[in-house]
């Protein structure tokens, strides 16, 4: 899924002469704390509900306060990976959207895209999950998934980042469309894969929060 087909169309960014006041009740309409600002059609960064009340002056002009997040942009095509990856770096909820050309073109929140994780296949066909550490000279997600197909089973997704305890080692974490893992666990073993955990699916509902959970974590935000 890309981030145009993500842009919440109920999200109007401000222009740098629009006040403070007029923020703050579209935030307050939008339930949000965050929104997008332009000018002359480009994205310039990002006001926040904080930042007015740090100013505590409802008339002070957008144009007037030292934006967050002008590098909080992606372009339409983006995946919404690059989003959520965006809204981590820089601790931000919103996110805007520019064409080619630079124009802008919509804005997308971290719930947005939350929302879309969730409807997306690999979350909402059951399933279990192992995560693995890997050294990250041997990492090979072709290997990974020979092995599991060699089960009779599929990878549905996968996740990779750097172990925080040895720079190193990458924990690897894939979703794969079979409940029950013994016999995939024990593949992997056999080929001396180290098992950090595994999750086998009992109520999907339940697990599909505790997976968004696991996310959010993951991303730190």
């Amino acid at each position: 899924m890309t981030a145009e087909e993500l842009i919440n169309h109920m999200i109007p960014p401000l222009k740098m002469t629009d006040d403070a006041h007029k923020a703050i009740i579209w935030m307050e309409e939008l339930r949000c704390n965050q929104l997008p600002v332009i000018d002359q059609g480009k994205f310039i960064g990002l006001l926040s509900e904080e930042l007015i009340l740090e100013e505590n002056d409802i008339e002070k002009v957008v144009g007037d306060f030292e934006l967050m997040g002008q590098k909080c942009v992606v372009k339409g095509g983006s995946h919404f990976y690059e989003v959520l990856k965006l809204a981590s770096e820089y601790h931000v909820q919103t996110v805007g959207v520019v064409d080619e050309a630079e124009n802008y073109i919509g804005a997308i929140t971290v719930q947005d895209t939350i929302t879309a994780f969730a409807q997306s296949a690999a979350v909402q066909l059951p399933g279990g999950i192992i995560v693995l550490s890997v050294n990250q000279i041997d990492y090979s997600l072709a290997q990974m998934s020979r092995l599991v197909e060699e089960n009779n089973a599929k990878i549905l997704s996968s996740s990779v980042k750097i172990d925080e305890l040895d720079p190193n080692k990458l924990k690897v974490t894939i979703k794969i469309n079979r409940l029950e893992l013994n016999h995939i666990v024990a593949t992997f073993e056999r080929f001396g894969y180290k098992i950090i955990a595994r999750f086998q699916e009992t109520n999907i509902q339940d697990e599909e929060r505790d997976r968004l959970d696991m996310l959010l974590k993951y991303l730190d935000i």
